[in-house]
């Protein structure tokens, strides 16, 4: 009798570890979902940190050529 009780006793706790092993899977994919969305993301921002710096290297490069018109105007 005593025999089967432990049988039950690990039974339950094998059912718990399975329990916890599919809550934590799913978890995963939760978080791996997340981290696939926060890198398209991260992409995102860096493409758009990208054409924000050859803008401002454009704009320079006018600021200049205005200073140089300046510059040959004031002589």
């Amino acid at each position: 009798m005593e025999e089967q009780t432990v049988l039950d006793r690990l039974g339950e706790k094998v059912s718990q570890i399975l329990q916890q092993y599919h809550e934590l899977q799913g978890e995963n994919e939760v978080l791996n979902n997340e981290v696939a969305e926060l890198k398209e993301q991260n992409e995102a921002h860096a493409t758009q940190v990208e054409q924000l710096e050859d803008d401002i290297a454009v704009k320079e490069l006018e600021i200049e050529e205005i200073v140089n018109k300046i510059e040959s105007i004031l002589g």
